[in-house]
């Protein structure tokens, strides 16, 4: 067993050294590879190697551009971090493709973030709900540290709750809080005051005179953290036009598109198998701008996913309707983002990506995202009604079959003019290719 103690202590080289004897045979090939992607800059290097612990390298994915996104009537290009190849490409044509049709509106729906205390107590919950009541203004007095600088943003805590969980687990109650992070996505501010309230309660508890010491000996703090489901933090973006203008190269007659186009979310809304699909879809635009901004995509994704099961049966996350002469298409999106703190203060690329969407708010990134996640679902549910998924996808993969068979650039060139009119898979690239060599 390659058990190691103290590997955290060791030097980056130290640890690579180490992988290599136990892990690797071709020991004079690994070194070089994890440095060719070292920073050449130390000073940029040392502040990636302090991201996380047990730095061996960096991981680099590839940072490209959506350009022509008009939302409320200002044009962005759109920074995404994605390794999919076809990603970008369909996000930049559903931005193109709306920018003639009145571009994406978006509205913040609202800001309410949420942490809770998760407590036992075995005792009279008429008794502990008299409990709470007093601590209302000690959670406030004894949080004033925390919170002042967020309320002078604006922010703060909204409202502490006492939630009565005993029927879900024997004895299970909460403190329920909401909270306004205002640009702050505010994990580390929310935990802290919820830590002051676990605080709270322990000390408070023991002073309260209705209790019986049996009661005030069974309330125990579980934990008290965040919740990364915000179904309150929520912004919606939408598209539409009269259904005529929908006609382009692709759609040939719009009635009809705009019919399946509907049917196809119709689908998602109603059959779990496709609605992951079409909601992965819609996160691949998500993530993108997430990863780009600094934020944490895991958050958003849970978050999310739990959105699109909140009626009790997982669901697509976009809708999409006809209205007389009209075609709308829209989604409502929990988006918990931050545009200061964390990474955003940190990451050179995060700070480019931040300053080329013309430094938003958290308000107005979080419009942005939603808009990207609607662009995406709308590119690749136009794919699946009109030519079908692969005939893109495959043409933008192309150049990754080129580069595993390790074409030279004459060979690429041949095979991209070749593929312009050629169905795109694996083995038609590999016996392109083979011919070529021949």
């Amino acid at each position: 067993m390659n058990i190691v103690n103290g590997f955290s202590k060791l030097t980056k080289n130290q640890k690579i050294n180490w992988l290599v004897a136990h892990y690797f045979n071709n020991n004079q090939a690994i070194e070089p590879l994890l440095q060719t992607y070292w920073n050449s800059n130390e000073q940029l290097q040392k502040l990636h190697d302090e991201f996380i612990e047990n730095t061996i390298t960096n991981f680099y994915l590839p940072l490209g551009i959506a350009p022509n996104f008009v939302i409320n009537g200002t044009t962005y290009a759109i920074p995404m971090v994605i390794e999919e190849s076809s990603v970008v490409a369909a996000a930049a044509n559903a931005a193109k493709f709306w920018s003639k049709r009145g571009g994406f509106k978006a509205t913040v729906l609202s800001t309410e973030k949420i942490g809770n205390v998760h407590f036992m107590f075995a005792g009279s919950f008429e008794k502990l709900t008299k409990f709470f009541n007093t601590l209302q203004s000690i959670f406030r007095n004894r949080t004033a540290e925390i919170t002042k600088n967020m309320e002078k943003r604006g922010g703060g805590i909204l409202n502490i709750e006492l939630i009565d969980k005993t029927a879900d687990l024997a004895n299970y109650y909460q403190l329920h809080a909401t909270f306004d992070t205002k640009d702050s996505m505010g994990a580390n501010f929310i935990n802290s005051c919820l830590e002051e309230f676990a605080n709270v309660l322990r000390e408070e508890v023991m002073e309260f005179d209705l209790f019986t010491s049996e009661e005030k000996e069974s309330l125990q703090i579980i934990m008290s953290i965040l919740s990364n489901y915000v179904p309150n933090c929520l912004v919606r973006a939408e598209v539409s036009c009269k259904i005529a203008e929908l006609h382009s190269k692709e759609i040939e007659n719009p009635q009809e598109f705009a019919e399946k186009f509907v049917q196809a979310v119709r689908i998602a809304q109603i059959e779990p198998y496709r609605a992951v699909t079409h909601n992965k879809g819609i996160m691949n635009g998500v993530d993108a701008v997430v990863l780009a901004t600094g934020n944490d995509f895991r958050a958003v994704e849970a978050g999310v996913h739990a959105f699109a099961a909140k009626t009790g049966t997982y669901a697509s996350l976009s809708y999409a309707e006809i209205d007389g002469d009209t075609f709308r298409f829209w989604i409502d999106l929990p988006l918990a983002l931050g545009t200061v703190g964390g990474l955003t203060n940190l990451h050179p690329m995060v700070k480019f990506a931040l300053e080329l969407l013309q430094n938003p708010d958290a308000n107005e990134l979080m419009q942005i995202i939603a808009v990207a996640g609607l662009a995406q679902n709308f590119a690749a549910v136009k794919s699946l009604t009109t030519t079908g998924i692969q005939k893109g996808h495959m043409k933008m993969h192309l150049m990754n079959i080129l580069n595993q068979l390790k074409a030279t650039a004459e060979e690429k060139a041949t095979a991209l003019k070749y593929f312009e009119n050629q169905t795109v898979s694996h083995s038609a690239v590999v016996e392109f290719v083979e011919g070529l060599r021949k």
